[in-house]
């Protein structure tokens, strides 16, 4: 989209792409010139899932851009979304699983160190750990790291997030929703955040292909309406990013997104 477009009360805003001062807030100067000018080793590359091209690097940067620019935005106007984002497999001097930058650390470390922001929550609900996040908010007392998903599920290898809820593969609705409910309160209350990211993966739904639970559509809506309704109800801005989503089903995809 060019400019920003209108649609009743939603506003659509074309991003700039993020800066490699934006980007060093949470990974490592090597890593990001590797990224950049192509030259990450063969492991390296399959261990992030993309071949290098120059279109891989716009997006990326734009994609991570987006998600600054939406905290932001959120800050002055109360919600807002990525229509991207939830890179949560990036690690400080890596990428994994899909994820090259990790676009809701970078946005929470920057609003903090543009002084917006004293404490940011990112609420992580990708059927998947948010392992780099978790690896990358060690380093930032002021952000606050919690990921609820399936413990059988990748990564094999589980990093310390300050709050981890690994739920059983094949778990449903009930069990799901009140874990949510109760670890969204916990974390509210306890750290007062100014301001929620929330990486909304749509890969909890029964019918996704790498997800391993069994929680309906109507459960998929719950979980979204229940972050929103406490975000509003507290006052609190929400920034949402759309996360992981694997069906073939693109119908099926849309309406869990």
């Amino acid at each position: 989209m060019k400019g920003q477009q209108t649609l009743g009360y939603t506003q659509f805003i074309s991003p700039s792409p993020a800066t490699t001062a934006q980007l060093k807030l949470c990974h490592s100067s090597e890593y990001i010139a590797d990224f950049l000018n192509g030259s990450l080793t063969d492991k390296a590359v399959k261990k992030m899932g993309f071949p290098h091209s120059p279109e891989l690097v716009e997006r990326t940067l734009y994609s991570v851009g987006a998600s600054i620019q939406a905290t932001e935005n959120a800050l002055n106007s109360g919600l807002a979304a990525n229509l991207s984002g939830g890179y949560h497999h990036a690690y400080s001097n890596y990428g994994s699983g899909f994820c090259i930058f990790n676009d809701l650390a970078i946005a929470a470390a920057h609003l903090i160190a543009t002084e917006q922001a004293d404490t940011v929550l990112i609420f992580d609900c990708d059927v998947h750990q948010g392992d780099g996040t978790a690896q990358i908010t060690q380093q930032h007392e002021q952000i606050i790291s919690c990921s609820i998903h399936c413990e059988q599920n990748f990564p094999r290898q589980k990093q310390h997030s300050n709050y981890d809820f690994g739920l059983p593969a094949n778990t449903t609705d009930a069990e799901y929703l009140t874990t949510l409910e109760q670890a969204l309160e916990l974390c509210v209350r306890l750290h007062q955040p100014d301001i929620i990211l929330y990486n909304a993966g749509a890969d909890i739904y029964t019918k996704d292909e790498l997800g391993l639970f069994d929680v309906s559509l109507a459960g998929v809506y719950a979980r979204d309406f229940a972050v929103l309704n406490l975000c509003k109800q507290r006052n609190i801005p929400l920034m949402c990013a759309l996360g992981g989503g694997y069906q073939r089903n693109i119908n099926d995809l849309i309406r869990v997104c």
